[in-house]
């Protein structure tokens, strides 16, 4: 059962798959890991994620640079590394724009 309000889970959606398709709960919680665990890998080997009609997980590699600690006003470098952000489809930005 779908929550209108709250946190969707990987539980809730092993649910769906197995009212959905039929699938024992626990082939439901696999079907759900093994595809959390093949995004997170394509991420880990720098690889973007897109979903059509969801959105996109893209990849950054930011430079280092150099910050400033508000409080102090004093510089510090910040390492390079890589972010993620999401970028939700224009699809899914219109439905959730709807629902409001």
């Amino acid at each position: 059962m779908m929550r209108s309000v709250g946190t969707l889970t990987r539980a809730d959606l092993a649910e769906t798959i197995n009212h959905k398709m039929g699938f024992s709960r626990s082939e439901s919680l696999d079907l759900v890991e093994d595809i959390l665990a093949k995004m997170c890998d394509a991420m880990t080997d720098g690889e973007n994620v897109k979903i059509s009609g969801f959105g996109s997980f893209v990849l950054r590699d930011k430079k280092e640079r150099v910050g400033r600690n508000p409080k102090t006003g004093i510089e510090v470098p910040i390492t390079p590394r890589r972010v993620m952000t999401f970028r939700a489809s224009q699809k899914l930005k219109d439905r959730i724009a709807s629902a409001g």
